[in-house]
């Protein structure tokens, strides 16, 4: 018997950005525990998506890694069509990508500025364009961006990735507005201080710091991300849209 209240995704696409490692690859497995065929998109690490496709498998689900750069336009555009190709469609798009060039604004080079824009928030772009044209066929879709806290609260020496997270929360909100009327809902999720490689830059000092202005005084982890991903992608959450969930231990409470 089905479990009452199960989140399930049998006989649905998903197509996870920056699926190689961390949130990316969480919210991956999740979503092929559940019963989604996945695409794994990676830029680069490709041994990581791998890793990732192995772990879906060994799970029984199906893992389709795709390689490509989301900022670059005919890079999505080609997979999009790959994951057609594979898979037939596209229900839900998981636009996690992105990346982190530190730096205070006095000594931040002008690239550093556009190399994280055109990933994090060009990149969501790029992807929701070519899924949006299969979803609004079917009169269904479910788009969920990954932000994070610092796009609500900033922080001191990411100004190109604060505010290409703070872009990520206005861009939701105008594409739920554009696309509700076919069956697709668009959201966010906020998350907060999460150990991944993206963090592990940072001082030591830094770290801690962090964690001990968390409310609930401890990080969160990828796992806790993937559960409010799955539930945004759900049937069920089918008339939510616009939101940004804040995954952050209290970190942005008002």
């Amino acid at each position: 018997m089905r479990e009452v209240g199960r989140v399930d995704f049998t006989n649905q696409v998903a197509l996870v950005t920056g699926a190689s490692r961390g949130i990316g690859r969480a919210i991956a497995l999740d979503l092929a525990k559940r019963g989604a065929s996945v695409i794994v998109n990676f830029a680069k690490d490709e041994e990581g998506a791998g890793k990732t496709a192995a772990c879906i498998k060994e799970l029984g689900g199906k893992a389709f890694p795709i390689q490509a750069d989301i900022s670059e336009t005919k890079a999505t555009e080609n997979l999009i069509a790959e994951a057609v190709e594979s898979c037939g469609t596209v229900d839900i798009l998981i636009n996690n990508a992105g990346i982190t060039r530190d730096q205070i604004i006095a000594f931040m080079p002008e690239e550093d500025w556009d190399l994280v824009m055109r990933t994090n928030l060009l990149g969501a772009m790029n992807c929701s364009r070519e899924a949006v044209a299969i979803m609004k066929q079917k009169k269904y879709g479910r788009i969920i961006n990954i932000s994070s806290v610092v796009g609500i609260t900033g922080n001191a020496g990411q100004t190109n990735y604060a505010a290409s997270k703070a872009g990520l929360i206005g861009y939701t909100k105008e594409l739920a507005h554009e696309v509700g009327k076919y069956g697709i809902t668009v959201n966010a999720v906020a998350a907060g201080y999460i150990p991944t490689t993206l963090t592990e830059a940072l001082s030591e000092s830094t770290q801690k710091y962090i964690q001990e202005s968390i409310p609930m005084g401890r990080c969160g982890t990828p796992e806790e991300v993937s559960y409010a991903v799955a539930f945004l992608a759900s049937k069920g959450a089918g008339y939510l849209t616009g939101h940004v969930l804040n995954v952050d231990g209290g970190m942005a409470m008002d």
